[in-house]
């Protein structure tokens, strides 16, 4: 499979990641048709993870052997997988999808500025203060606080936004905990997804015990199952299973800064899949906020330049 997609354009694959990422919060929100937050964050987990590890086994692609590995993993998926995915599906149970796309934004932001708090060799720039800075407004002027009739639900907004800002947290860690070990290629997501489960699992098997529901009860409609089903598997496998394919084939061929740069569609593509397929709308303030906050994104992932040397 991976011979197939480098022979692909990477702006072809680029594109795709956007618009896969981008549509895995209009399937939450049809998986919340009929399936509880967390059987959804669990399946969401428990496909990937299968699918990874297929995907792994077929490419000969061999997982950590060490248990200090495995430890360092689980600690970053629980802030790469188990918290992000049941943060967001509990934030669409009372915001819309493209509001929950529009936290997403915030990605790139809260991963500076967990960059700056844990790591020693990160230093605060004025350009980095001033994306960070500019990042918050955006997010103020989406929930927009002053007003409980045209803004979102603050609550499932704050969800959402601690679930974009879990990913700042995990990749962080990932670059501290796990910058001196190796973990090639599939086997670093498949890793991920194998230590997430157990999480969601867990958290599963406790909210329905509190609550009093079986863990394979249906929350909707009979009618919905079947498209809250297919909702859900399309966002374990290919919304969160192949996706990592292509994103490791986009690093591979133009790096991780470039690669990056999808975070700044995925919000538009959210936006878009929510207004055409499942008629929400957004204020003019929420719309101004995304920018802000997709523009702060770009400021704080650009280089600075380097001065040229005059050369004798």
């Amino acid at each position: 499979m991976t011979d197939r997609l480098s022979r692909i354009p990477w702006q072809a694959l680029w594109i795709a990641l956007a618009v896969i990422w981008g549509s895995s919060f209009l399937l939450m929100k049809l998986g919340l048709e009929a399936l509880h937050p967390m059987q959804i964050a669990t399946a969401r987990v428990a496909i990937a993870a299968a699918t990874l590890a297929a995907l792994a086994a077929a490419s000969r692609t061999r997982l950590p052997s060490d248990a200090r590995t495995w430890g360092l993993l689980a600690v970053c998926s629980l802030f790469l997988t188990a918290l992000p995915f049941t943060a967001f599906v509990v934030a669409e149970t009372r915001i819309s999808s493209a509001a929950a796309g529009l936290a997403n934004a915030i990605t790139p932001i809260s991963t500076v500025l967990f960059a700056l708090l844990l790591l020693p060799s990160d230093r605060l720039t004025s350009r980095k203060l001033a994306a960070v800075l500019l990042g918050l407004v955006g997010v103020v002027l989406i929930a927009q606080p002053w007003t409980a009739e045209s803004g979102p639900d603050l609550l499932g907004f704050g969800i959402a936004v601690l679930g974009a800002a879990s990913y700042g947290v995990g990749w962080t860690l990932n670059r501290r905990l796990l910058g001196r070990t190796e973990v090639p290629g599939l086997a670093h997501p498949t890793a991920l997804m194998i230590t997430g489960l157990p999480m969601t699992l867990a958290a599963l098997l406790v909210w329905s015990s509190v609550e009093g529901w079986s863990p394979v009860a249906v929350h909707g409609p009979a009618a919905s199952l079947p498209l809250a089903l297919a909702a859900v598997v399309a966002l374990g496998a290919i919304g969160t299973g192949v996706a990592y394919i292509l994103q490791f084939e986009v690093v591979r061929a133009v790096g991780p800064t470039v690669a990056a740069t999808v975070t700044y569609l995925i919000p538009v593509v959210a936006v878009l899949l929510g207004v055409l397929v499942l008629g929400e709308r957004l204020g003019v303030w929420q719309i101004a906020g995304a920018a802000i906050v997709i523009g702060a994104g770009i400021l704080v992932g650009q280089r600075p330049r380097t001065p040229a040397v005059a050369t004798p």
